[in-house]
């Protein structure tokens, strides 16, 4: 009577399987708490490096697509997220604080850009951002009559706006005046460096001595015809470049400025 064949052993149960599920849920939750932390901070530049970084660590795997989709959102044509940075600090487009010397002062800009809007509707005032800082250009017959550096009482109200914002921010302003090619020479003007001179210290007489901006914190240059914006063949050019900027210094900005002794004991 032949042998019936003994009967294999059943495998044993791997009890240990939940790990692999395991580690890849810690993994997850560690890369989640490091975008976290990262886009908390107010350096926005590093914040995308880390999250560039975790990515790149996890790539090819199915994590990776869903740290990219909290980070970023789907990816655009260029291969970027394209939704909005959340965590806890905030909600925040990844190209916004590109440069943060910029965007020091972009509260500013907006709240200025509010509440000289009727100025700057009827072309008496322009605000721009710029490298060197935020600039805030009035044109001539907006602050001075034609020759003189006497402020017009008219600009009081836009000045004193702009000096309400600089007392809110600690950083340096710098009074520009700038003028046309048009030669001058008067009694009390022999030359255009003469009258842009002039018009930045009667800009900072009047905000110092008015508005309570500290004269410390101020500083003036005179272009003359040196720095236009337009060209000075037209009378619409002239006109434009006939003015005085009040520059609030970011960051590059201060750099040009002259180093100031530290009066700390």
């Amino acid at each position: 009577m032949p042998l019936k064949p003994a009967k294999r052993a059943a495998p044993p149960v791997n009890h240990e399987r939940w790990l692999i599920s395991y580690a890849d849920f810690i993994t997850l939750l560690f890369a989640l708490f490091v975008v976290m932390f990262a886009s908390s901070q107010a350096d926005r530049g590093k914040a995308q490096q880390v999250s560039d970084s975790v990515i790149k660590a996890l790539e090819g795997d199915k994590m990776a697509s869903m740290i990219s989709a909290v980070l970023g959102g789907a990816p655009d044509n260029a291969g970027k997220g394209g939704v909005s940075i959340r965590g806890p600090g905030g909600m925040q487009r990844p190209n916004e604080d590109k440069n943060p010397k910029l965007a020091e002062l972009l509260p500013s800009l907006q709240v200025l850009s509010h509440e000289l809007k009727k100025e700057i509707d009827a072309g008496q005032i322009q605000i721009n951002m710029e490298a060197r800082g935020l600039v805030i250009s009035f044109t001539q017959a907006a602050l001075f009559p034609s020759g003189e550096d006497v402020v017009a009482f008219d600009a009081y109200s836009g000045l004193e706006k702009v000096a309400t914002a600089i007392l809110k921010i600690p950083n340096p302003v710098r009074l520009e005046g700038h003028t046309d090619s048009v030669p001058i020479k008067t009694a009390r003007f022999h030359s255009n460096w003469d009258l842009s001179a002039a018009r930045s210290i009667a800009l900072l007489d009047l905000l110092s001595t008015r508005f309570g901006v500290p004269r410390d914190r101020m500083s003036i240059a005179g272009y003359a015809e040196t720095a236009p914006v337009a060209s000075n063949e037209t009378e619409e050019g002239r006109a434009r470049n006939r003015r005085v900027d009040i520059v609030v210094l970011n960051e590059q900005g201060i750099l040009a400025e002259p180093a100031k002794p530290d009066t700390a004991k």
